[in-house]
């Protein structure tokens, strides 16, 4: 079977539902906004348990789920960074653990939902690692604009993106939105956290009637950690003109195995977050 076979360009599985969790009223293709529970799953695992996370939905390729939303604000000088949720000690099994978990517009945001793909073992990821939460630029990113303005460790500010609602790069559509590539809570750690940084006029409209994005978006920023849930491969927004060939010109496509999200689509999605290391 060719790839063009098993990965059409026009997916049938893509539906947009204006509202959070819940809502009914179905919206055209091309609209945004947060849609119903997407219950397809990662293998089961064990450890960290049933998590359900908002992400952007996977629309094509063999990924089983979208990848997590990453909460943002934007500060009073014009950064932008990642809301880390509330960190508190918990006695659980007869042991005192930190988790890290925070009600956030109606929904429950968890440091669980960047468990898979071994992030779980990131020291970002732990609840109690010290971080200033910044979204950072990170080294040779594949965009012109931000490897001619941004060395590798600057925090992204609101000015970087004015142009958001007319930048293009020649793949897909203008205007959409433009996008950055950086690091989360990896500063001084071994590891580091990829994810990718959009402001979109879709994004900033679909905020204004939905609960979940006025929370967890600003300004017409949204973030994600870029971690495809397939093979943890690092995907791309508008970096590939091979894209278009799977569906993906305007959205997110992992080249590894072709697999496309959908950044303007915020689904929650359902499954096993793995245990983080003691």
């Amino acid at each position: 079977m060719s790839a063009d076979d098993k990965y059409p360009e026009e997916s049938g599985r893509r539906r947009f539902v204006k509202g959070v969790v819940g809502g009914s009223a179905l919206a055209g293709v091309g609209a945004v906004g947060t849609v119903t529970v997407n219950s397809a799953t990662a293998s089961p695992g064990s450890g960290g348990g049933t998590t359900k996370a908002w992400a952007i939905q996977n629309t094509a390729g063999p990924a089983p789920r979208g990848m997590p939303q990453i909460p943002l604000e934007v500060d009073d000088e014009g950064y932008v960074k990642g809301i880390w949720p509330d960190v508190e000690t918990v006695n659980q099994g007869g042991r005192q653990v930190q988790v890290a978990e925070m009600d956030l517009g109606g929904s429950t945001y968890t440091s669980e939902w960047f468990q898979y793909c071994g992030v779980e073992g990131y020291q970002g990821i732990q609840p109690g690692y010290e971080s200033d939460n910044y979204f950072r630029s990170d080294s040779a990113p594949p965009y012109d604009w931000q490897s001619s303005s941004k060395e590798q460790g600057d925090r992204f500010h609101v000015d970087d993106f004015d142009d958001y609602t007319e930048w293009g790069n020649g793949i897909g559509t203008a205007g959409v939105g433009k996008p950055a590539t950086g690091t989360w809570r990896s500063q001084d750690a071994e590891d580091v956290i990829p994810v990718q940084v959009l402001r979109s006029p879709r994004i900033e409209e679909a905020a204004q009637n939905d609960e979940w994005l006025q929370a967890s978006t600003d300004q017409g920023f949204i973030a994600w950690l870029n971690k495809c849930t397939h093979f943890c491969c690092v995907p791309g927004y508008k970096q590939s003109d091979s894209a278009a060939r799977f569906g993906g010109a305007d959205g997110v496509y992992c080249q590894c195995h072709q697999s496309v999200y959908d950044p303007f689509s915020i689904v929650q999605t359902l499954f096993t977050a793995r245990p983080r290391p003691d």
